[in-house]
């Protein structure tokens, strides 16, 4: 029996609190409710960062809606009250267990690059010029993946499913640190855009932590979408408007940045179409862990490190680190939106075995070669004999939620525009930042890289929706935002609670390390403060990341009951909520 290393911590989930929206007449926000980051109950649940989004879920829910409706519900409220992370223009992942069905689903909603992208298209473009420019502006996903979930798996319309986000974007909400901070933080460059300094900076500054902010362009934009259809934006009046600001960024007079134009055609926008996708699955101490199949790497590199794990007679922190490093070789490798991505090797049991020889008592060296899966594994296998891949920057402010409902059905929903602030581009008159996305790709000259630019290509991503299946019956749901460090919040939750025998909120809070076959593995000071000595003496280096994700779940306790779970302190904490509580 393998033995399992405990590095259980402690932890006691904080309340956070949180906004409320206001009323439009008087500007006076009522006295604020709390964020609670922990909920346990029956009939459905919900976890997001945020306490509108949340309620918004959960008001779908109590009203009959199903778990897809709520997941859309608060996906659009999301785009409303953290609109550096998500938004209409932008896309995502969804893996959505159908309990009639007793099936996994994903739904790819990851913006595209317009027909006009070449692969040398980002090559010696400086990375934070790139971001801020009509030329990093993918195809966004974000609607017809809504479109396409509610169609689907939902039981109401988009027009009905866009109107917490139209009373939300109308009546405000109350601006909180981390909304003020994330604006302050772009406030250059959103000065240097004349639609976006109207918007998010009224008065030439972030608006103060504690006013209302409204967003009455955006309402009147979801508003216009529930009555014409997705079609308005693929190709119709609000499509040609995000070409033209693309094509043609509002920069204010006098501003001298280079923002590039981007490449974006209407026909570009009439030719995107979210995917119905395989979801990756991988058999995990006796469970089914299903995550996000290509373009996405999520699925693939989690996957593969749980393998390996379970590959080794013990598992530690040391082990967690080392199985990272390996599945990340071996994603920057192999992993793009390319034909013929060696996914089912990448996850085979004798794959992880061969990759599992090689973790020893000592932390590898830097970088770790990727594998070869090739289907013929025999003892430790010899790595291939070149440079890794580097993980490319990856915008941390992605958001991720999660629902469940009275039926069974549970939806992981990843959704984003990137960077914080996006491209920082806000469309005129529309009140919706543009994303960002194509500088997921890698900028090259990097020959053989299945990441670089392509026409109509997606970039490959890091986003992870998991759900964990046991006895064909869901048991967990989770995921994070942060960029390439996605995959080992997620990686290290799961090990958290299936290894060292957390609780599913103790999971979450618990300090986190992230090893992505770099040099020096980052960490949160908490990490460091209990395990660095130890880790260092193994051979193991670190740096300070003060915050890793922002992880949201859910977990089935028995007997109908869930728990949901949200951050307790990153990012200002998120909202965990129940249908109704014992």
């Amino acid at each position: 029996m393998r033995r399992h290393i405990l590095a259980l911590v402690a932890v006691t989930p904080l309340l956070v609190a949180a906004p409320a929206f206001a009323g439009p007449a008087d500007h006076k926000p009522p006295p604020p409710q709390q964020k609670q980051p922990v909920a346990e109950g029956y009939g459905g649940a919900v976890a997001t960062v945020d306490l509108d989004a949340s309620r918004a879920a959960l008001e779908v829910l109590k009203k009959g809606g199903n778990a897809m409706d709520a997941a859309v519900a608060a996906g659009a409220v999301l785009g409303v009250t953290e609109p550096y992370s998500a938004g209409l223009a932008g896309g995502g992942f969804m893996v959505y267990y159908d309990a009639r069905r007793g099936r996994v689903h994903s739904i790819d909603g990851r913006e595209a690059a317009p027909a006009a992208m070449a692969s040398t298209s980002l090559q010696g473009i400086p990375f934070e010029e790139a971001v801020t420019s009509g030329l990093s502006a993918g195809v966004p996903g974000a609607v017809a993946q809504w479109d396409l979930a509610l169609r689907r798996f939902g039981t109401t319309s988009l027009r009905d499913a866009l109107k917490p986000a139209i009373e939300v974007a109308s009546k405000g909400f109350v601006v909180d640190q981390t909304f003020y901070d994330q604006t302050a933080a772009n406030a250059a460059r959103f000065k240097d855009i004349s639609s976006t300094a109207k918007l998010y900076l009224p008065n030439g500054a972030p608006p103060p932590v504690g006013s209302v902010f409204r967003n009455p362009e955006l309402a009147d934009t979801y508003r216009e979408l529930g009555r014409r259809g997705p079609e308005w934006l693929y190709g119709g009046r609000l499509g040609q408007e995000i070409v033209r600001t693309v094509k043609n960024p509002p920069i204010t007079p006098g501003a001298t940045r280079n923002v590039r134009p981007g490449l974006m055609e209407v026909s570009d926008l009439t030719a995107y179409r979210a995917l119905t996708r395989e979801p990756t699955r991988v058999d995990y101490n006796g469970m089914q862990v299903y995550g996000m199949s290509i373009p996405s790497s999520g699925g693939s590199t989690v996957g593969e490190a749980l393998n390996i794990l379970e590959a080794l007679p013990t598992i530690g922190l040391h082990e967690y680190l080392e199985a990272s490093r390996l599945s990340f070789a071996d994603r920057g490798k192999y992993v793009g939106d390319i034909p013929n991505v060696p996914l089912a090797e990448l996850l085979s049991d004798g794959f992880a075995k061969e990759r599992a020889c090689l973790v020893g008592d000592r932390a590898m060296a830097h970088p770790a070669a990727p594998g070869t899966p090739d289907g013929t594994y025999t003892g430790c296998g010899e790595p291939l004999d070149e440079a890794a891949t580097p993980p490319a920057d990856e915008g941390p402010e992605t958001t991720h939620l999660v629902v469940a409902d009275r039926w069974g059905n549970v939806v992981a929903y990843n959704l984003t525009i990137e960077s914080t602030g996006g491209n920082g581009i806000v469309v005129p008159g529309r009140g919706v930042l543009l994303n960002n996305e194509l500088t997921d790709f890698t900028f090259g000259p990097a020959p053989g890289d299945p990441n670089l630019p392509a026409p109509g290509k997606r970039p490959r991503s890091s986003m992870a929706p998991t759900i964990v299946l046991a006895h064909g019956k869901p048991v967990l749901a989770v995921g994070s935002p942060g960029g390439s460090t996605i995959i080992t919040t997620v990686l290290q939750i799961l090990v958290n609670r299936y290894e060292f025998g957390m609780s599913l909120p103790d999971a979450l809070a618990a300090p986190r390390a992230t090893q992505r076959n770099t040099a020096q593995t980052q960490a949160e000071q908490g990490f460091l403060d209990r395990y660095k000595a130890e880790l260092e003496a193994r051979g193991h280096t670190f740096t300070l990341n003060p915050e890793i994700g922002a992880a949201t779940a859910l977990e089935f306790t028995g007997r109908g009951r869930i728990q949901a779970v949200a951050e307790p302190v990153r990012r200002g904490g998120g909202s965990a909520m129940v249908v109704r509580t014992p």
